[in-house]
């Protein structure tokens, strides 16, 4: 999701979440929340946050296990108005989203890429 200080889902912080988990004896696995800090809460900028973390289990971290997005019909977010007949139908109400076209390319985009690398962990 992020922190405070910085986004945390480059391979530095990925690899520094594993070392912990390690110490503490946890299951070494790690879903990235794509949005929220991590992507500097611009819902535009969640694609790029999901192809680095494919890229990295392209690369061989077997630690990671899933992707969040934060994902509507449509895109962006909207207040609640006092007049709930405002609301505009299929966009968030809470955090920024992208749409749903936006959402299925990446999901299939990132499914082609990591197929070898998932497969490779099964077998």
């Amino acid at each position: 999701r992020g922190s405070n200080a910085a986004p945390n889902y480059n391979e530095d912080s990925i690899s520094e979440a594993i070392l912990k988990l390690r110490t503490a004896g946890l299951h070494e696995k790690i879903m990235v929340d794509c949005s929220h800090a991590n992507s500097e809460k611009d819902p535009a900028l969640q694609p790029a946050v999901a192809r680095n973390v494919s890229e990295q289990i392209v690369d061989g971290n077997q630690s990671i296990i899933g992707l969040m997005l934060e994902s509507h019909l449509e895109a962006g977010n909207q207040a609640i108005p006092e007049d709930l007949s405002a609301l505009r139908y299929g966009v968030s109400v809470t955090d920024g989203c992208i749409d749903w076209a936006t959402t299925e390319s990446l999901i299939l985009e990132l499914s082609e890429a990591t197929a070898a690398a998932l497969k490779a962990r099964a077998d």
